[in-house]
């Protein structure tokens, strides 16, 4: 059977999918710095926080570490409205990816605090710092400098992970290429142009990352 390839057919909906796109963009952006947020505050618990508070830290990240994303999102997406908690899907895909996001950044940060020197943190408290001061002033600029690379490279992650969301309706990238194959029926161009619109959001994510490195960081970061 021979098949033609149309693309004519598909490109008056590439400004639809530009559009999906920058909501994949927008939603790991979203999902990093609220993951970022939680695994900070969850690895200042594990390496500084009294014994109490370390277990269900520790139950949260063995939990979201050992299941599956897709599961994570449908206990949100369909099993909290039976409790009274209603998400919508864009909702609970971002709350999913990002406690998903939190515990893999609660380990990598873990490795940014055990790095950090004795010297440095024997100075804060030489100068009074609190803990809050300690870990803004001293550990996170230190972890961001010694961990920019993994950190960069999970949000590279998170920005391909977004195509989940199609499954819940929601039109990023993917939700829209599916929109636009069940119109044209030209599965193999459409989902060969979403592909190269994931390469050049992964590109433009390389290079922001590249310039946030090197500018507040002295990082050279190689874009690809």
């Amino acid at each position: 059977m021979s098949y033609t390839v149309q693309f004519s057919q598909v490109t008056p909906y590439m400004g639809y999918l530009a559009g999906g796109a920058c909501l994949s963009l927008q939603m790991a952006a979203i999902s990093f710095f609220a993951g970022g947020t939680v695994g900070l505050a969850c690895a200042s618990v594990l390496e500084y926080g009294p014994a109490w508070a370390r277990w269900p830290v520790k139950a949260y990240v063995v939990f979201f570490l050992n299941t599956p994303l897709l599961v994570q999102i449908f206990f949100f997406y369909f099993a909290l409205p039976d409790v009274g908690i209603m998400l919508g899907s864009e909702q609970a895909v971002l709350v999913g990816m990002s406690l998903n996001a939190g515990s893999y950044l609660t380990e990598i940060m873990r490795t940014g605090f055990r790095v950090l020197r004795r010297s440095e943190l024997e100075a804060a408290e030489t100068l009074g710092f609190t803990r809050l001061q300690t870990i803004r002033h001293v550990i996170w600029p230190h972890i961001c400098k010694v961990l920019f690379l993994p950190l960069s490279n999970q949000y590279i992650i998170l920005t391909l992970t977004t195509s989940i969301a199609a499954i819940f309706g929601v039109e990023e990238l993917t939700g829209r290429a599916y929109n636009v194959n069940s119109q044209t029926f030209r599965s193999l161009e459409v989902f060969l142009i979403a592909a190269l619109y994931y390469v050049g959001l992964t590109f433009v994510a390389s290079i922001m990352l590249h310039m946030v490195g090197y500018h507040v960081f002295g990082i050279r970061r190689k874009v690809f």
